[in-house]
Parts: structure tokens; C-alpha cells; sequence
């Protein structure tokens, strides 16, 4: 069988995420999430003519060298003056206080003079020097925060201002995870003679959280059929939005996740890629249940789901897929066979800007290399090798 192009793969994918689901959150619970639609001001910002600083509102025309203004009264935050500003008149303000009607300046307090009920200033007025206008940061029905953006704590800063207390944003699959193998143990088990510590749940469950209302770790299932047929068959019938399962996703012996999926009714769409790591990976659907079936190599496993799994999920949850980074090699790439190439670096700082270190050891049975790597080079198929310097694609890991 021939291998499946990596963009193929990702396109056949995509056409299974299903479309954008809203629901309303409150504003304290949507940090992180993605909006579904546009956060919309409700209320103009400032609502009122606002003093920008302490000092005094008046009319800058009775502004003049050797004028007295009389003070009237005070305007502060939440408080403010309940008339209006006319000739010879000022006001004393607060910083965030509405600004009288009437008046159209604000003066500092370090350049004013009082004496009593009178007040003096040393700098000339400019007509709207210190007053933030009404809606002059918002208005009302302004679109403040696009659909698509995932929501930081800045924006939920805005959203507030904004007067929102819920925001519609895309609701989260839930996924199930699934390790499979005999040889697998438990970390912070015992290690028998011919025993391996499963890693593969605990990754993927860091990684994958952030996109997910829930992430289910069903364990480590042996390689016995029947019991893989049981327990697969449970967590179908619970119906996840994705199902994971790392391990068996070959076609040797041992390997029995494929026909077992194919014989609970996984409609398989392709297996094996144009990849390295990570050549044999499933993927298909049970219904509406996303199902992959990633390599039960570590490295495998974490590259094919940060180039396969995240994607669908960002589509899922309505968020654009970023752009790849550009940046120049810090050390030379070796040529590469026929197969696409995701190669682990690091990020460091050069001359010139951030550039991308390859990681030498490229053996796909290296776990340890990935505690390192900051990004995944992609190097193209029977790309030569590159030289120091040469700007290459990278995927960030850790990016959203």
C-alpha cells in the first residue's frame, strides 16, 4: 500500500470536523476558550466626557493670563458635578470624573493656583486637552473582539468594559484516550524484565486539554483481543467526540487495534502516511466519533498529534490555524529521504533573531529529545539538506 501525503491526510481530516457549535459561557469562565461569535460593546466608553487627570474643567476661552476662575463645585468618580460650567467658571476634577456641561478642558492641578474660591493657572487651556469623549475608547454595537480569537485575560478585560457577562464561544469535544500494549506499565511502577513506562496518555492529555471540555485516560489495555474488543467497545458506546488510542495501530502480529476498530464499525479512512516519525497512523469515524489511531512510539505519537490531532481540534473549536514560522537554521539539516520530515529543534536567539537548532538525534525511539525541542522543522520530501543560515518552516509546539 502506498503511503498517504501528509496535506492529503490533513485534508481528509478536516472534511470529518464537524461545524462550530456556540454556547454561552459566563465571562469568568471563558478564559481560554475560542469565541463563536464577536464580543460586542454594549454601552458607549467612557459613557460621559471624562477627566483624563486631577485638576480643574472649565471653558478655555476664560483661559487668560492674570484670569481668576471661580471654583463651584467638585466632580469625582462616581460623584460627579450636578450643573453646568459657564463663563468664569470652573469645576474642580477627578481623574475618571464626568466633565460639566459647558466645559471642553481640563487643567492639571500642578498648573493651577487656587486661592480659595478662585483659582489661577500657569499654562494657556487647549480646547479637549485632558478629556477622554464620550465613546471615544468604544462605542456602543462596536465589534470590540472578532469570532475565532481565544479569549486572554486582556480581552476578558475588555469584554467586562464592554459590559458582557457571558461570551458565546465554541463548545470543546471530548476526548478519550486509550494506550495499548503488554509491555506497558504505570509511571512510578516497578519495571518488570520486559516492561516499558507508558507515557504516550499523559502527553497527549497535556497537549490536547486546552481544545477539550474533557479528556478521558481509559488506561492501558493489553494486547489480548478480547479484552481490547472490550474496551474499545465501552468507550464507543459512550460516544466521545475523539477517540485516541496509542499502540497496535501496525499490521504485525501483535497488532490488533485496526481490525478491532474496523469490526466495531470505525469506517477507516487511511492508514500509513508519508511521514517521519509517526508513518502508521489510522484515522476514520463511528459515527460522529473522530477516531485516531496514533504509533505507540512516544515521539511518533507526540509529532502525529501535533500535526494531525491539533489542527482537527482548532477547526472544531473554530479557531484559524496559524501560520507556519520562517526562521533561519542554526545548524545544517541532513538530506532527508522520501518521506516528510518532522524534525525536532530548539529555539535560540542569533545575531539576527530567533533560529531554529536541529536536533541531531533523530532516531524516532529517542523520548528524551522531546523535553528539548521547542519546534518541529518540516523538512519536504527528498529535501538535499540545508545549510546554516537557510530559512526553513517550523511548527511551534507549544502554540495554541
Amino acid at each position: 500500500m502506498s503511503l498517504l501525503p501528509v496535506d492529503e491526510a490533513l485534508r481528509a481530516i478536516l472534511d470529518r470536523v464537524p461545524a462550530v457549535t456556540p454556547e454561552q459561557v459566563p465571562l469568568g469562565e471563558a478564559s481560554g476558550r475560542v469565541l463563536a461569535a464577536p464580543v460586542i460593546a454594549g454601552h458607549n466608553q467612557p459613557p460621559f466626557d471624562a477627566s483624563a487627570m486631577d485638576g480643574y474643567a472649565m471653558r478655555a476661552e476664560d483661559v487668560a493670563e492674570g484670569a481668576r476662575l471661580r471654583v463651584i463645585g467638585t466632580s469625582q468618580a462616581g460623584a460627579g458635578y450636578g450643573g453646568g460650567v459657564h463663563r468664569g467658571e470652573a469645576v474642580r476634577i477627578f481623574t475618571g470624573a464626568p466633565v460639566p456641561p459647558g466645559a471642553d478642558t481640563v487643567i492639571m492641578q500642578e498648573e493651577a493656583v487656587r486661592d480659595g474660591d478662585f483659582v489661577q493657572f500657569t499654562a494657556p487651556a487647549r480646547p479637549g486637552h485632558s478629556v477622554r469623549p464620550k465613546g471615544n475608547d468604544f462605542s456602543t454595537g462596536q465589534s470590540l473582539i472578532a469570532a475565532g480569537t481565544r479569549v486572554t485575560p486582556m480581552q476578558i478585560a475588555v469584554a467586562a468594559a464592554a459590559n458582557q457577562a457571558r461570551l458565546t464561544v465554541a463548545r470543546r469535544p471530548s476526548i478519550a484516550l486509550l494506550a495499548t500494549g503488554d509491555e506497558l506499565v504505570l509511571p512510578g511502577t516497578p519495571l518488570g524484565p520486559d516492561q516499558i513506562v507508558a507515557s504516550n496518555s499523559f502527553g497527549l492529555s497535556a497537549m490536547l486539554t486546552p481544545y477539550a471540555r474533557q479528556v478521558t485516560d481509559h488506561g492501558i489495555v493489553s494486547d489480548a483481543a478480547d479484552r481490547l474488543r472490550e474496551r474499545l467497545e465501552g468507550i464507543l458506546i459512550a460516544g466521545p467526540d475523539v477517540l485516541i488510542t496509542t499502540g497496535g495501530a501496525s499490521v504485525g502480529e501483535h497488532d490488533l487495534v485496526q481490525d478491532i476498530l474496523k469490526g466495531l464499525g470505525v469506517s477507516l479512512d487511511f492508514w500509513r502516511i508519508n511521514m517521519r516519525p509517526g508513518k502508521p497512523l489510522m484515522f476514520g469515524t463511528h459515527g460522529r466519533t473522530l477516531v485516531f489511531g496514533l504509533p505507540g512510539n512516544p515521539v511518533s505519537a507526540m509529532v502525529t498529534a501535533m500535526v494531525f490531532i491539533k489542527p482537527a481540534l482548532r477547526a472544531w473549536v473554530g479557531h484559524g490555524e496559524p501560520a507556519p514560522w520562517r526562521l533561519p537554521l542554526a545548524g545544517a539539516t541532513p538530506p532527508n529521504s522520501a518521506r516528510r520530515h518532522f524534525m525536532r529543534a530548539r529555539l535560540i536567539p542569533g545575531a539576527d533573531g530567533m533560529q531554529a537548532l536541529p536536533i541531531t538525534q533523530t532516531d524516532s525511539g529517542h523520548t528524551s529529545s522531546l523535553a528539548a525541542a521547542d519546534l518541529l522543522i518540516v523538512q519536504p520530501e527528498n529535501d538535499p539538506g540545508q545549510s546554516i543560515g537557510t530559512m526553513v518552516e517550523a511548527l511551534p509546539i507549544d502554540a495554541f
